[in-house]
């Protein structure tokens, strides 16, 4: 799975990846956690747009908000069958900004956490679905981050990885004209393990409420 996860690239950076109008103003973030606001990049009226939506998917036919607490993942083998996830797998397809996630090796009775980024330290998008609840009132918008099997870099660490999508293929995950859920699924593959790193941080980002750069500091 994917429960923690850092956005530390500047605007102007995030804005040329994803080909955006303009600099998202974003504040640097070592410590995301489930049930926060998250940046994400979504197809919207007049283009590309940069949005905080609430990771944890509520679905539309959710009694409860509560529920997106336990839909911040989504497994890529079943999009196209779970009830949850389905109709925003069709239509409602996301690219949640990063630059680097968190991951918890067992080790016997304890786990140790390790950072994973890219080698050559550049922001990415993890494949992501979105969609709007109006179960209390005003509509929540929310979203979930899209899980695959590991690559060589996440195998020892854990059995899933976020599904990272290429630059390539930005325009046909996020076109909601795109119907074609085989090509969509082709999508979700490991991503590639020689452009990865992984290193042990410290037990200070076990703690949601510790959000600064200690977070990402090698383990001693």
């Amino acid at each position: 799975m994917c429960g923690r996860f850092t956005q530390a690239t500047p605007g102007e950076t995030i804005a040329q990846l994803f080909d955006l109008s303009g600099a998202p103003a974003l504040r640097p973030r070592y410590n995301i956690a489930p049930t926060q606001p998250v940046a994400v990049v979504r197809s919207g009226a007049g283009g590309r747009e940069l949005v905080e939506l609430h990771w944890g998917l509520i679905p539309s036919w959710a009694k409860e908000r509560a529920m997106g607490a336990r839909m911040i993942n989504a497994r890529a083998e079943t999009l196209a069958e779970k009830p949850a996830f389905r109709a925003a797998f069709r239509a409602r397809r996301c690219l949640i900004v990063a630059d680097g996630f968190y991951e918890w090796q067992k080790l016997g009775a304890r786990k140790q956490p390790w950072f994973i980024r890219m080698r050559d330290r550049a922001p990415f998008g993890f494949a992501g679905l979105w969609e709007r609840w109006s179960g209390e009132g005003e509509p929540v918008e929310s979203c979930t981050i899209v899980t695959t099997t590991p690559n060589e870099v996440l195998e020892p660490l854990h059995d899933r990885m976020p599904a990272i999508v290429e630059p390539d293929d930005f325009a046909a995950w996020l076109d909601p004209g795109e119907r074609d859920t085989e090509r969509l699924a082709g999508l979700l593959r490991p991503y590639p393990a020689e452009r990865m790193e992984a290193y042990r941080v410290g037990l200070v980002v076990n703690n949601p409420a510790n959000d600064d750069s200690r977070c990402i500091e090698p383990a001693a």
